[in-house]
């Protein structure tokens, strides 16, 4: 079992100290925290950094804190502190703003449906903020597009999920044939074709209907493409390692 690196530990101790505070004590200091669209009135841009320490649930965090600890330790080992964290941070911080972007095509082509079917500007806030609409309209829209703008501009992203992606990449670009499974699919499987079937499938829950939970997928993508991009410019550049 690998022995848990500086950078790594750090990270998890910060984690599960907001997920006491914020799920477990219940202190009102989420909203403050998690990424929301940036039209909600909740919205500050530093949610981009805090949304990646707040989680909704014991198993979130499980997940995403064993994650961060199964492939960041054995990169921060292979980098140092310093790269790691940079890398860490550099894949949240673009999965919750490729998240964001993703958000806003959504929003804008389901709001340009309601100004052409004629709703004002009052009626569409009134329905983002109360969910309330004028039932007339559902003759040239339907429900789940109404129930989905409303969930984009009122539901924020948390956890850390798109930055352990970008973790999840650099592990398998790393050790492309170190042996992994699912619980779900318990056989061993090389990281070099496991990794890119989880990200696979996200692409495929973000882009369907077939999601199930409210899960960000295109903050997953947005993590994993980020560290893909950071992974490419540092083997082509030769960086190899920072000083701790």
């Amino acid at each position: 079992m690998n022995r848990i690196t500086e950078g790594v530990k750090h990270l998890i101790i910060i984690n599960v100290i907001v997920f006491i505070i914020t799920f477990v004590l219940k202190m009102n200091i989420g909203n403050e925290l998690a990424l929301y669209f940036p039209e909600n009135g909740n919205f500050g841009f530093w949610q981009y950094l805090t949304h990646m320490f707040v989680h909704g649930s014991p198993m979130h965090i499980i997940f995403n804190m064993y994650g961060l600890w199964a492939f960041g330790t054995p990169l921060e080992q292979m980098w140092g502190r310093n790269k790691f964290l940079f890398f860490y941070f550099s894949a949240g911080l673009g999965a919750g703003i490729i998240y964001t972007l993703a958000n806003y095509y959504q929003f804008n082509s389901i709001q340009d449906q309601l100004v052409n079917i004629g709703m004002s500007s009052g009626q569409i806030q009134d329905l983002l903020i109360n969910g309330s609409y004028n039932e007339s309209i559902l003759q040239n829209i339907s429900t789940e597009k109404l129930t989905e703008i409303y969930s984009l501009y009122n539901t924020p992203a948390v956890g850390a999920s798109g930055a352990v992606y970008g973790v999840l990449v650099a592990f398998g670009m790393s050790f492309p044939n170190a042996k992994l499974a699912l619980i779900f699919f318990p056989v061993p499987i090389a990281a070099k074709y496991f990794i890119p079937l989880i990200i696979l499938g996200d692409l495929f829950f973000g882009v369907t209907k077939y999601s199930v939970g409210n899960i960000a997928h295109f903050a997953h993508i947005g993590g994993a493409l980020i560290g893909l991009i950071i992974m490419l410019f540092w083997r082509n550049n030769q960086f190899k390692r920072w000083d701790k």
